[in-house]
């Protein structure tokens, strides 16, 4: 009996089984839940064999900033398939159909987070925005003078009577910041649950502090204290309007009574806290792959964001796995927006869909990309310029993985 592709019938324990075998690592019940507020059962796709769920992958409906706007973006999640059926061509059937429904619902772009990242790239994704996870010892929690900061106030408040307060000045800087996406009610309430990203042990609940100024909201921050072998503050994000208040919560995070180190999974790559420490080796930054990026539609994703300074080029896009985007496009664009459509001209630069992916929201530059051998200049100077057009003054983060 062939393996069947289609829309998911069942129900949310039926799909527990499946994720629990195939990410070998069962969740907690209360991660299952803080999932399962988020799951939109009808973007789920799946692969029934003999009536058993072998596979499934399911989307978020996001709405994501890139670079000078917003776009709806297809969030790819809960990707598997049962061991007993691996290596069956089951994972690049889903990923067609998904991308198919992603496709005819208008979505331009596709996003994910990957726990293997090799998987992803022969389905068009590439990586677009890396994070540092960071651990400061407490010795070395010295910061360069910030103008202002003395003048912000810190304080405990109660996480769920804050959640609104504190989620509408994150949605506020989620518009400045390619990659973010905002958080509706669902989202406001994973974000402090104890899902999947977050490690429970020996740790505190989940505490919140503000930082204000003459009593207006300025920033805040999340984050646990945990007592293993070394005690320490494990932050979980700290957003702030200014950069005193963004100062002040990280003093506040670097200063913990009894605790050795404070941790930090998710900073973005040209945080502040970074360039402050007087000690530049403190943190010991690693660097770890955040948001991959799958243009589904090129044309409106191309015509869909603002560029750093006019530009007008022809690519030729490979892309053997959803052959419409296949072609050349002729991108047209500045600061104040663009326009893309297929032609037959000849292109003055050729790539494949998964770097145009990872170039997209602004990382890494297409230069960088063409001294690697990963995009071929035909037209003189047609790099570089174009390379210049797609920078962007902020690097992408995903603060919020899914």
């Amino acid at each position: 009996m062939a393996i069947e592709i289609g829309q998911f019938s069942g129900e949310w324990d039926d799909l527990l089984e499946l994720l629990d075998m195939a990410f070998s690592s069962p969740w907690t019940d209360a991660q299952y839940e803080a999932e399962r507020g988020i799951w939109e059962r009808e973007r789920s796709v799946v692969a029934i064999d003999d009536g058993q769920l072998v596979g499934h992958t399911g989307t978020f409906s996001h709405r994501m900033s890139v670079p000078g706007g917003q776009l709806p973006v297809a969030g790819v999640t809960m990707v598997g398939v049962r061991p007993t059926h691996r290596r069956r061509g089951i994972l690049r059937d889903l990923m067609r159909a998904q991308l198919t429904a992603v496709h005819e619902a208008g979505e331009p772009l596709a996003a994910l987070t990957a726990s293997e990242p090799v998987i992803y790239p022969r389905f068009g994704y590439g990586l677009a925005a890396d994070h540092q996870e960071i651990v400061v010892p407490k010795v070395s929690r010295a910061l360069r003078p910030v103008a202002g900061i003395d003048d912000i106030r810190i304080r405990y408040v109660d996480l769920r009577e804050n959640l609104a307060r504190c989620a509408e000045l994150r949605n506020r800087l989620a518009l400045e910041r390619p990659g973010m996406f905002q958080h509706d009610e669902r989202w406001q309430v994973y974000a402090i649950s104890d899902n999947v990203t977050s490690s429970t042990a020996n740790a505190s609940k989940l505490r919140c502090v503000v930082a204000e100024r003459d009593g207006e909201l300025t920033g805040f921050a999340y984050y646990r204290t945990k007592r293993a072998e070394k005690g320490y503050v494990d932050v979980q994000r700290v957003h702030a309007v200014d950069l005193a208040s963004h100062a002040a919560l990280w003093r506040y995070l670097l200063e913990p009574d009894l605790l050795s180190q404070t941790h930090c999974e998710m900073l973005a790559s040209d945080d502040p806290l970074l360039d402050l420490l007087l000690d530049p080796r403190a943190p010991s930054p690693i660097t770890r792959d955040g948001l991959w990026i799958r243009p589904v539609d090129v044309g409106r994703a191309l015509a869909g964001r603002t560029y750093a300074r006019d530009v007008d080029v022809v690519i030729e896009v490979a892309d053997d796995f959803l052959p419409w985007n296949a072609g050349r496009w002729h991108l047209v664009g500045g600061p104040d927006g663009a326009t893309c459509e297929s032609v037959s001209r000849d292109a003055d630069l050729t790539l494949d869909v998964r770097d145009l992916g990872a170039v997209y929201l602004g990382r890494p530059s297409l230069e960088r990309l063409g001294r690697a051998g990963l995009v071929a200049e035909h037209t003189a100077g047609a790099l570089a310029a174009t390379a210049q057009a797609f920078s962007t003054s902020r690097l992408p983060f995903l603060d919020t993985g899914f």
